[in-house]
């Protein structure tokens, strides 16, 4: 099983600068390359500090001058806030630049915050539809003369330009959950991301059990990859295990708040929150966030994705947004390295 890394800027102080953020970005990619990770992925949220990254193909390119192996993706690209011809060749420059290190990770969204302000009306469902019909859509640019009439799209004959440096084109990744996002993805040649957010190891199960069964409803196909995305903190000892999975509870319960669209937003933060709203979600409480997120000595780390390897996750990355200081990521992502990646054949025992 690989490892992969999924970070981000954010930030909840509005005087800690931007520019900080970028060198504290590049510095915990540079620590995923150091010790082997396959990838770094990069998102892409608008409007809000608690995610920064308007355009990962921003972060990607400025990521590709300063690393030299790790592959760099974005997990994700909000299908319906792009236009085909533009992500496909946005996509191509930046695997240029990168040195055909690309991979693209593409999703329906999932903000109403941001369906709001940059296409309102628009739901899930019919992100999910335009998701459908962009992917298609960019491999035949990246092929060129691609004519398009479709339902969200329609353009005369038209070829990328630049087109990738990766043949046919880079990987493309979708990010999935019900069963018709698993069967598309795999009917059409593309990878796979998952994540149970902070739902536990049964949905961590369930997941893969749809992929199988895509697959399976699928032959023809070959198997392509599957990744998985959790919250993943490695603690020195019980008492800072307890201290990551109270901050955690809390991260989780301003996630939920995001989701909820309810709470003022002023310059990009959310209103702090109140004690009842943090009660009213259970959810996310602290004996919830211990049992269902990957946290703890790495011994129980070890454990935890021993089980999902065996479950036949090709990729294990590690979402390390969190709202956590720069140096307690650090930390915990070069206890990850130390002493959990050897157990997986991954780097040198210390």
């Amino acid at each position: 099983m690989k490892f992969s890394l999924f970070v981000h800027m954010e930030r909840s102080d509005p005087a800690k600068p931007h520019a900080e953020l970028i060198d504290e970005l590049e510095e915990l990619v540079l620590m995923a390359e150091a010790a082997g990770f396959e990838t770094a992925w990069i998102g892409e949220h608008h409007g809000m500090e608690f995610t920064i990254s308007p355009n990962p193909f921003i972060n990607i390119a400025y990521l590709g001058a300063r690393t030299k192996r790790i592959r760099l993706g974005t997990g994700t690209v909000i299908a319906p806030f792009w236009h085909p011809i533009k992500l496909a060749g946005e996509a191509a420059m930046t695997d240029v630049v990168t040195g055909g290190r690309l991979d693209i990770g593409i999703a329906r969204g999932a903000y109403s915050y941001e369906y709001q302000r940059l296409f309102p009306g628009l739901d899930a469902w019919g992100a999910g539809q335009r998701m459908r019909e962009i992917i298609p859509a960019i491999k035949g640019l990246w092929e060129g003369d691609f004519e398009m009439s479709g339902e969200f799209w329609s353009f005369p004959s038209t070829t990328s330009s630049p087109k990738p440096v990766q043949k046919p084109h880079p990987p493309i990744w979708v990010a999935a959950r019900d069963p018709n996002s698993h069967d598309f993805a795999v009917s059409n040649g593309c990878n796979v991301q998952v994540t149970p957010l902070a739902s536990g190891d049964d949905e961590v199960t369930s997941l893969m059990e749809r992929f199988n069964a895509a697959c399976a409803a699928h032959p023809d196909m070959a198997r392509p990859e599957i990744m998985l995305l959790m919250h993943t903190f490695v603690a020195e000892d019980a008492a800072d295990a307890e201290q990551l999975t109270k901050d955690l509870s809390l991260f989780y319960c301003q996630f939920g708040a995001w989701f909820q669209n309810k709470k003022p937003v002023r310059q990009g933060i959310l209103e702090a929150l109140s004690d009842d709203e943090i009660a009213a979600m259970p959810q996310y409480a602290p004996g919830k966030i211990r049992q269902n997120l990957v946290i703890g000595e790495a011994e129980e780390v070890i454990t935890r994705l021993k089980a999902y390897e065996a479950l036949g996750y090709d990729q294990y990355s590690i979402w390390i947004d969190s709202g956590l200081p720069h140096e307690r990521k650090k930390k915990s992502l070069q206890l990850f390295v130390d002493k959990v990646m050897p157990a997986f054949g991954h780097g040198r025992p210390q």
